[in-house]
């Protein structure tokens, strides 16, 4: 499994919604610093901004946000041109 298949499995893993593939998921990040450190940081950003009332985030501050995350799936879904570099 690749790092970036891990990456995108995250949030699943986190949500305990992985099932056939977790194990491999699991052994990855066993054996990625990168991956594992990866988590360990979602963990920790859940665990201080989980919190947070969604209301308060000022309108234009949430409207950024969600263009980003957009912006960013856009980009995913396109590919990364370097992905093809060896």
């Amino acid at each position: 499994m690749s790092c970036r298949e891990v990456v995108e499995l995250i949030t699943l893993l986190l949500d305990g919604a992985l099932d056939d593939v977790e194990h491999a998921v699991l052994a990855h990040l066993a054996t990625c610093d990168g991956c594992a450190r990866y988590l360990d940081q979602f963990r920790r950003t859940i665990r201080e901004l989980g919190g947070l009332p969604a209301e308060g985030i000022p309108g234009e501050a949430k409207e950024n946000l969600l263009q980003a995350f957009r912006d960013q799936l856009a980009w995913d879904e396109r590919g990364d041109p370097d992905d093809d570099l060896p």
